[in-house]
C-alpha cells in the first residue's frame, strides 16, 4: 500500500472531502433509523378512526429530509467543483481588495 505524504495539498483536500462524506452518511444513516423508529411507533399506536396520513407523521420525515437533502448537496457540489471554484474566486478578490486598501 502506497504512502501519502499528510502535509500534500491533494491528500488534505481529499481527507477533508472524505471526512464531509463521512458526516453526509452517518448523518443518512441516523435519518433513517430513527425514522423508522417513529413510522413503526406512530403506525403501532394509531387510535381508532385515525388516519396514517395524518401530517404528524411526516413532520419529521419532511423537514428533516429537506436538511438531508441541504447536508447532501453541499457535499457532492463541492466534490463537483461547483463551491470550490467559488471559494478560490472569493479567495482571489479578498487577496486583490487588500492588496489594493495598501
Amino acid at each position: 500500500m502506497a504512502r501519502f505524504n499528510e502535509n500534500d495539498i491533494e491528500y488534505q483536500k481529499a481527507k477533508r472531502y472524505v471526512e464531509k462524506l463521512r458526516g453526509f452518511y452517518a448523518h443518512l444513516f441516523v435519518y433513517i433509523i430513527v425514522n423508522v423508529m417513529i413510522v413503526f411507533y406512530n403506525y403501532t399506536h394509531l387510535k381508532p378512526g385515525e388516519s396514517y396520513f395524518e401530517f404528524k407523521n411526516f413532520f419529521t420525515l419532511t423537514f428533516w429530509g429537506i436538511g438531508l437533502l441541504a447536508h447532501g448537496a453541499t457535499v457532492f457540489l463541492s466534490k463537483s467543483g461547483y463551491l470550490q471554484n467559488w471559494e478560490e474566486k472569493k479567495i482571489r478578490e479578498l487577496i486583490e481588495k487588500e492588496k489594493k486598501d495598501l
